[in-house]
C-alpha cells in the first residue's frame, strides 16, 4: 500500500467485494471508468466465503449422502456408507477457492485495482483506507459502497463461533454435531438445519412466528415442514428463546413455546435471526450520506445516495439481502455514473430458499396482487403429474401461476418442488417481458423437463390443461 499524506486521486472507488462490490467494478470498468476496489478481508465478500456458496456445497453434500440412504424404492441399496466430513469441509472450501480466485482474475483482467484495508470516508470525496501497517487517503470521482451485511446477534446468545454460532460458524464446523438447535426458522435457519439433518445430526428449529420460511404462503412452508419431519427435525414455532446455559458437553436453551416454557439441548446452537448492514463504522456521516432508522443508507432510483457522487448497493440499502439483487443494482450504479439513464426495478426479482423441496418465487403472491386491487386467476399444477418429476422421484410440490384476470397477464409465480431455484428463471423472463399465461403456453417446452410444468401452469391459467384435470 501506498502510504503518504498526499491523497492519491481516483476515479470510481469501490469499497467491499462481494457480489455487489466485484460486479460494480467489473461493469465500471467496462463503461471506461478507471477502477479502484477496497476489500478488508476475502475477495467474493461473504457471499462467495462464508455465506451462498459453501452453504449450497454443504447443502448438496447433505442431498447425496441422504439420497443414499433413500434410494430403496428405485431398487438401490448401499451397504456401508460413511460420511468423511473434513473431506466434505476440504470439498467446500475448494469451491469457494475456485470461485474467489476466478474473482480475482476478472477484476485484474478489466484492471481494476485491489487495495485492502477498511475505508473510512472524510469530507470532499475523500476515504482514508487503512490495513496494520499503514494508511493512504483517496480522493475520488465517485465512489460505491457495498460493505454487505453481518448476522444479527442476540443479547443473551453472544457469538462464540464455537458452542454459540452464527452461519459463518456453522459452515466451519469440523465435525457434524449429534445435536444441533437453531434460532430462527428463515431461510438460513431451515437451509443449514436441512443440510445437518440430511449429514446425521438431530435437529430442533425453534421460530418465533407461526410457521418457518415466513416470507412465503403457508402451503410451501407447510411442504418444508413436512420433509424436516420426516429427517427426524423438530420444529417448534411460536417459540420464543429466552436464555440459554453452556454445558460440558453442549448448550441447554429455554424458549416459551405457544406460551409455555420448554428446554431444548444440544451440542451446538446456531443462531440466524436476521442480519444488519455494515455501516457503522464507514464514517457515512462525516461524508453527509443519510441513514435510516435501521442504519440503512437511503438511495433513489440510481442507487445515488444524498451525496451526488456517492452511490449505495445490496444489502445495505432496503430490500432483501440477496447477492442478485447486489449485482444487479450494481450495474445500475455503474451505468449511472457513465452517465447511462438506467434505473432500479425491483418487480421481477426472486427470492430462493435451497430447502427440500425448494422454493422459489418471484413477483406478486395473489394475496398481494388483491391487495394491490388487481382481479387475479391463481392457478396449480403439481409436480407428481410431470413425467421428469416421476422419474427423479421427486413429485413433492406444485407450481402457482399469478395472472390478471382481464388479460393473462403474469403477475407472480410462486414454485414449491425440486430445482425450483432453476425454473424461476423463466418466471422471472416472463415477469421483466410482460408476458401473458397464452405467451407461456405457446412456448414449446423440451420433454420430458420440469420447465414442461411452467407451461401446463400456463395451460391451466387458459382453462385448457392437458395433463391435469379443470
Amino acid at each position: 500500500m501506498v502510504v503518504g499524506d498526499f491523497p492519491i486521486e481516483v476515479d470510481t472507488l469501490i469499497i467491499g467485494s462481494g457480489p455487489g462490490g466485484y460486479v460494480a467494478a467489473i461493469r465500471a470498468a467496462q463503461l471506461g471508468q478507471k477502477v479502484t476496489i477496497v476489500e478488508k478481508e476475502n475477495l467474493g465478500g461473504v457471499c462467495l466465503n462464508v455465506g451462498c456458496i459453501p452453504s449450497k456445497a454443504l447443502i448438496e453434500a447433505g442431498h447425496r449422502f441422504h439420497n443414499v440412504h433413500n434410494s430403496d424404492d428405485m431398487g438401490i441399496s448401499v451397504g456401508d456408507v460413511k460420511l468423511d466430513f473434513s473431506k466434505v469441509q476440504k470439498w467446500k472450501g475448494s469451491v469457494v477457492e475456485k470461485l474467489t480466485g476466478g474473482v480475482e482474475g476478472l477484476l485484474k483482467g478489466n484492471n481494476v485495482e485491489i487495495v485492502r484495508g477498511e475505508a473510512y470516508f472524510g469530507e470532499d470525496s475523500t476515504a482514508k483506507i487503512m490495513d496494520d501497517k499503514s494508511s493512504q487517503t483517496y480522493k475520488f470521482n465517485n465512489c460505491i459502497i457495498a460493505t454487505g451485511s453481518s448476522p444479527i446477534e442476540i443479547p443473551k446468545f453472544k457469538f462464540k463461533e464455537g458452542k454459540v454460532m452464527s452461519s459463518t460458524g456453522a459452515l466451519a464446523l469440523k465435525e457434524v454435531p449429534k445435536k444441533m438447535v437453531v434460532i430462527g426458522g428463515g431461510y438460513i435457519g431451515v437451509e443449514l438445519g436441512s443440510a445437518y439433518a440430511d449429514l446425521g445430526s438431530e435437529v430442533t428449529i425453534l421460530e418465533g412466528t407461526k410457521q418457518i420460511l415466513p416470507g412465503f404462503e403457508k402451503q410451501m412452508s407447510q411442504l418444508v415442514s413436512k420433509r424436516l419431519k420426516n429427517k427426524g427435525v423438530t420444529i417448534k414455532t411460536e417459540a420464543m428463546a429466552q436464555e440459554m446455559e453452556e454445558t460440558k458437553n453442549g448448550v441447554k436453551v429455554k424458549a416459551e413455546v405457544q406460551g409455555k416454557e420448554e428446554e431444548f439441548e444440544g451440542d451446538v446452537l446456531l443462531v440466524t435471526v436476521g442480519r444488519k448492514p455494515n455501516t457503522q463504522e464507514l464514517g457515512l456521516e462525516q461524508a453527509g450520506v443519510e441513514m435510516d432508522d435501521n442504519g440503512l443508507v437511503k438511495i433513489d432510483k440510481q442507487c445515488r445516495t444524498s451525496v451526488s457522487n456517492i452511490y449505495a448497493i445490496g444489502d445495505i440499502v432496503q430490500g432483501p439481502a440477496l447477492a442478485h439483487k447486489a449485482s444487479y443494482e450494481a450495474k445500475v450504479a455503474a451505468e449511472a455514473i457513465a452517465g447511462e439513464p438506467m434505473e432500479i426495478d425491483y418487480t421481477a426479482i426472486p427470492e430462493v430458499v435451497f430447502s427440500g423441496p425448494e422454493l422459489a418465487q418471484v413477483g406478486l403472491t395473489e394475496q398481494q396482487a388483491k391487495d394491490e386491487g388487481y382481479e387475479v386467476v391463481a392457478s396449480k399444477f403439481p409436480f407428481q403429474a410431470n413425467g421428469r418429476a416421476l422419474s427423479l422421484n421427486e413429485t413433492e410440490g406444485f407450481l402457482k401461476m399469478v395472472t390478471r384476470k382481464e388479460d393473462g397477464l403474469v403477475l407472480g409465480v410462486q414454485i414449491a418442488g425440486h430445482n425450483a431455484s432453476d425454473m424461476i428463471s423463466e418466471a422471472c423472463v416472463a415477469i421483466e417481458s410482460g408476458m401473458t399465461a397464452e405467451d407461456l403456453a405457446l412456448t414449446i417446452h423440451a420433454h420430458p423437463s420440469l420447465g414442461e410444468i411452467t407451461m401446463e401452469t400456463a395451460e391451466v391459467a387458459l382453462g385448457m390443461p392437458i395433463h391435469t384435470l379443470k
